[in-house]
C-alpha cells in the first residue's frame, strides 16, 4: 500500500488508524473524505424536498357498482356492493356486501338500480359518495 493512498496515526491506545486519501477506492468502492459508510442514523432524508410530487394514484377515486336497496330519504340513496373475498383458511370464495350511503341530488335512483358511484368529499355525517350514472334500471 502506498502512503498517498493511506496514511497511519497512532492513538492515545497505541492502535493504528486508517486515513482515506479524498477518491480513493478500498476494496472498489468510491469513498469521498468525511463520508461514513456505514449505516444512516435518524429519519431518511427527502430527496424531494420542496419539489412537485407526482403521484400517479393521486386524484383517482374509488368507483363502485352495487344496487339500490332503498331510496327513502331525500337525495340520498343506499346502495349495497357485493364482491367475492377468498376465505384466508378454506381458499373458497365467499359473497361479502356492503351497504353505502350515496349522495343522489336529482333523486334518479330508485330500489333495485344498478348504479356506479364514485368515492367523494364527505357531505353528511355517514355520506362519502355520490351517484355517477344508472347502469341498468329495475323492471
Amino acid at each position: 500500500m502506498t502512503e498517498a493512498r493511506e496514511n497511519r496515526e497512532e492513538t492515545q491506545n497505541g492502535v493504528a488508524e486508517e486515513e482515506i486519501v479524498e477518491g480513493e477506492t478500498v476494496e472498489g468502492e468510491p469513498v469521498e473524505a468525511g463520508l461514513t459508510t456505514g449505516a444512516a442514523k435518524g429519519p431518511a432524508l427527502d430527496q424531494d424536498e420542496g419539489s412537485i410530487q407526482s403521484d400517479p394514484t393521486r386524484g383517482s377515486r374509488k368507483e363502485r357498482v352495487g344496487m339500490v336497496v332503498s331510496d327513502k330519504p331525500q337525495k340520498t340513496a343506499v346502495v349495497s356492493v357485493e364482491t367475492l373475498v377468498r376465505h384466508p383458511k378454506y381458499k373458497k370464495r365467499v359473497r361479502r356486501s356492503k351497504r353505502f350511503m350515496v349522495h343522489d341530488e336529482q333523486n334518479a335512483a330508485r330500489v333495485g338500480d344498478t348504479v356506479r358511484i364514485i368515492e367523494t368529499r364527505p357531505i353528511s355525517a355517514r355520506k362519502r359518495w355520490r351517484l355517477g350514472n344508472i347502469i341498468s334500471r329495475a323492471e
